[in-house]
C-alpha cells in the first residue's frame, strides 16, 4: 500500500511539472522571503502564498503615468480569471510606502474595482527594503526620482508559481497580454 502511495505522488509530481511546463517561462528567478502590510492592516507573508499560482507587480497610488493602466488590467486579469474558474492570487507591490498607508492602498483598490479575496496590495517597509525586494525577486528596477514625487519602476507583471518562483514576466501595460496570463494559467490549472 506504501509503494502505491509513493508511486501515486511521485505520478502526481510529474503531472504538476509537465503543467508548468507548458508555459514558455522568460524567467527563473525566487522570490525572497517577505512580511508585508496589507490593505486591511493584516501581514501577507511569501508563505501566505505557498502552493498558489500568483502575478504581481509594482505600483504607487499617487503615480500619474502607468499606475492607473497597470492597475486596471489588473482588475481585468482579476474579473477573466474569475470568470474562466482560475485560482490566482494577486499582488501588488507598493512602491512608495511613507505615503501609500493601508488606507490609501485600499482607497486606490477600491477605485479600480479591485477584489480582495484574492487581491492583495501591500507596504509596510522601507523604500530600500522594497527596492532590494523587487530588483533581487523580479529582476524590476525601483528608484526614486530626484525633485519628484513619482518613482521609477517596472510596468512587468510577473507569474510566480506554487513554489515562489518567478517563471514568466507580461507588459502590465498591454491589454493583450492579460490574455496571454489566462492561457499560461490555464494550462496548470
Amino acid at each position: 500500500m506504501k509503494a502505491i502511495h509513493i508511486v501515486f505522488i511521485a505520478v502526481l509530481s510529474l503531472l504538476a511539472a509537465c503543467g508548468q511546463s507548458e508555459i514558455e517561462s522568460n524567467m527563473d528567478e525566487t522570490v525572497q522571503d517577505f512580511e508585508f502590510t496589507t490593505q486591511d492592516n493584516n501581514t501577507l507573508t511569501k508563505s501566505d502564498l505557498e502552493g498558489e499560482w500568483w502575478v504581481a507587480n509594482t505600483i504607487f497610488t499617487n503615480c500619474e503615468t502607468v499606475c492607473p493602466p497597470m492597475t486596471r488590467n489588473m482588475s481585468i486579469l482579476q474579473d477573466k480569471a474569475e470568470e474562466k474558474g482560475l485560482d490566482v492570487e494577486f499582488v501588488s507591490f507598493s512602491i512608495d510606502p511613507e505615503n501609500d498607508t493601508p488606507e490609501k492602498l485600499k482607497a486606490f483598490g477600491d477605485k479600480h474595482d479591485a477584489d480582495y479575496e484574492n487581491w492583495t496590495f501591500v507596504t509596510g517597509y522601507e523604500f530600500e527594503r522594497i527596492k532590494e525586494f523587487s530588483i533581487k525577486s523580479f529582476k524590476n528596477l525601483v528608484d526614486e526620482i530626484p525633485d519628484s514625487s513619482q518613482f521609477m519602476h517596472g510596468t512587468s507583471f510577473f507569474l510566480v508559481n506554487p513554489e515562489g518562483k518567478v517563471i514568466k514576466k507580461y507588459k502590465g501595460t498591454s491589454n493583450e497580454e492579460m490574455d496571454k496570463i489566462i492561457e499560461d494559467l490555464e494550462k496548470v490549472q
